[in-house]
C-alpha cells in the first residue's frame, strides 16, 4: 500500500464531505501498485482510471459520487492527492458537463481540467 498524502486542497475539499461520507471514501480509497498496473482504460466502471498528457500520468479513483485524483510520487512509495472533487460540486459539474461519463482520455484534453490539477500541485502537502 501506498502512503497517502493530501495538500491543502485536496483536505479542504474531502472536509465538505459530510462525516459519514468522508469516513466511508477514506476507508475504501486504498491504493497498492498492483491497482494502478492493471488499469483497463476501456471500463467505465472500474474504480480507477489513468490520464495521462505530456508524460505525466495522473490517476482517477472514483469512491461513489467522489472523483479522487493523484500521482505516485517519484520514488513510488506515497500518493499525493491533489483534489478531491464530489459530483455535487460545481468543479465536478463543470469538467463532467461536457464529457461522457468516465471517459478519462476526453478529461485529459482538457485545458481546465489541468488547471485544476496543477493549482493543487502547487498547494503545500499536510
Amino acid at each position: 500500500m501506498f502512503q497517502i498524502i493530501f495538500n491543502e486542497l485536496s483536505a479542504a475539499e474531502i472536509s465538505q464531505l459530510s462525516t459519514l461520507e468522508q469516513l466511508s471514501v477514506l476507508n475504501e480509497f486504498k491504493v497498492s501498485p498492483d491497482d494502478l498496473d492493471g488499469i483497463d482504460d476501456n471500463d467505465a466502471d472500474a474504480p480507477f482510471g489513468q490520464i495521462d498528457r505530456d508524460g505525466k500520468t495522473l490517476y482517477r479513483y472514483r469512491a461513489g459520487e467522489v472523483r479522487i485524483y493523484f500521482e505516485v510520487t517519484d520514488d513510488h512509495q506515497s500518493i499525493v492527492v491533489h483534489r478531491v472533487l464530489s459530483a455535487n460540486t460545481f468543479q465536478d459539474f463543470l469538467f463532467r458537463a461536457k464529457l461522457p461519463v468516465g471517459d478519462d482520455d476526453t478529461l485529459a484534453q482538457s485545458k481546465q481540467f489541468w488547471e485544476l490539477i496543477e493549482e493543487g500541485e502547487r498547494a503545500r502537502r499536510v
